[in-house]
């Protein structure tokens, strides 16, 4: 496949389509914020309290007996721990009439006397407001870190290219989990501040290419120059891209409940931000005066 991308010439008019890529990508951001509001999120019990218990047996446990037995609970998750197969960690939300230890209560009576528990957690309701807020805020000041450094590392029209097809990233994403009502807990933000520094990696590589064609062709169009920056990192953008999904899709499969948000949001993230570097980041250039920036760029020095 490097072999095959090396000896090809990309030369794809992506500006051509670019009113197709806008709509869609507002498409797709409208209906991501219209079921964020609507529907919600299904947070787990990380942002919405409950009990995680981790509990063992002298025989091997059967998942799907287990998840028969607590089929009443709300939010129920059930996974397997250590290699053995006599361990699992079971986690489920109250009902609103019920708090937590009167839910503890009934997961023990319903498992039976055959079940010892190595430990029990219990999440209150204020906890998990409190991860609320903390993990907005984090969200927002990864966001506002990227932007400044880019800021600083290229020049500010950069920087609104590559934030405004992060955020956009980062909205369709979770507009996801709120559409399918997916589990949303600490482990899924955790995939979407990993995701919010990939998602960079595309737009910066190839704004570098921008800026050395800004130094070395002066007479050529803006839009031709853009297009020419796209397609010459273009099979790069697609080798990282496939290389990356690889890994997050076998995540995504064999990785279990436990890792299941995590490698989702990075599977729907590099897709996006694959997508987002091409149809979004760049072009958004061709609306700024980025014709003078090429008397200001300092030819990159790579042996330094």
């Amino acid at each position: 496949m490097k072999k095959l991308f090396k000896k090809r010439e990309f030369n794809f008019d992506f500006f051509a389509k670019d009113k197709i890529f806008y709509t869609l990508s507002i498409l797709m951001v409208l209906i991501s914020c219209i079921s964020f509001f609507v529907r919600g999120m299904n947070y787990g019990i990380d942002f919405e309290g409950g009990v995680q218990i981790e509990a063992s047996s002298s025989e091997q446990i059967k998942l799907d007996t287990v998840r028969q037995r607590l089929h009443f609970l709300r939010g129920l998750t059930v996974q397997s721990t250590g290699e053995d197969g006599q361990h699992v960690i079971i986690q489920a939300q109250p009902d609103p009439a019920q708090n937590s230890a009167q839910l503890l209560t009934k997961i023990k009576d319903a498992l039976g006397s055959s079940y010892s528990y190595q430990s029990v957690e219990i999440i209150g309701p204020s906890i998990g407001n409190e991860l609320k807020e903390k993990s907005l805020l984090a969200s927002v000041l990864a966001l506002l870190a990227i932007a400044i450094y880019i800021w600083f590392r290229f020049e500010w029209p950069f920087a609104v290219g590559c934030l405004v097809a992060l955020a956009h990233d980062l909205i369709v994403v979770v507009g996801v989990f709120s559409l399918f009502q997916i589990d949303f807990n600490m482990v899924v933000v955790a995939g979407l501040l990993a995701l919010a520094g990939y998602d960079c990696n595309d737009s910066i590589v190839t704004y570098d290419r921008v800026r050395e064609n800004l130094k070395k062709y002066r007479k050529m169009p803006v839009v031709e120059l853009l297009n020419k920056s796209i397609n010459e990192t273009l099979s790069r953008t697609i080798l990282t891209s496939l290389t990356t999904l690889i890994v997050v899709l076998v995540l995504l499969f064999v990785g279990g409940d436990a890792l299941f948000g995590f490698s989702l949001a990075m599977c729907l993230g590099t897709i996006l931000g694959t997508y987002s570097s091409i149809c979004i980041a760049v072009p958004l250039l061709k609306y700024f005066d980025i014709r003078k920036l090429g008397d200001t760029i300092e030819t990159p020095n790579f042996n330094t």
